[in-house]
């Protein structure tokens, strides 16, 4: 019985200091640090078209497995991919077919999808 009371004290108590939040809490006095709204973008916004068109490779450690690789580049409208290779630069390299002509594609480390230097 004591034990029950205790804990209904404790509970009431912890209630009570939190207190009730009433509609008059005024937001713009709030502790904490200051944290200040540019009116411009402090970085570069990132592109996420993987057809980014500027036919530039960009090495990087590439986190793509081969079927990932393969999907970029089925998405950027080429078919019949074939097996991929990566290099050094984390590039991979393959063939696939381009309104039925055979065609060298790259896919970098953003996704990019370009055709691949001869």
């Amino acid at each position: 019985m004591m034990k029950s009371i205790l804990s209904l004290t404790a509970a009431a108590a912890l209630l009570a200091a939190c207190g009730g939040q009433d509609d008059t809490t005024d937001m713009d006095n709030t502790e904490g640090p200051v944290v200040s709204a540019s009116e411009t973008p402090r970085n570069a916004a990132i592109d996420t078209d993987p057809n980014m068109g500027d036919g530039a490779l960009t090495p990087g450690a590439n986190s793509f497995t081969e079927d990932q690789a393969r999907g970029a580049i089925e998405s950027a409208g080429y078919s019949d991919v074939g097996p991929l290779t990566q290099n050094e630069q984390g590039v991979w390299t393959g063939t696939a077919q381009r309104d039925g002509a055979p065609a060298q594609v790259s896919v970098d480390y953003r996704g990019a999808v370009t055709p691949a230097a001869n």
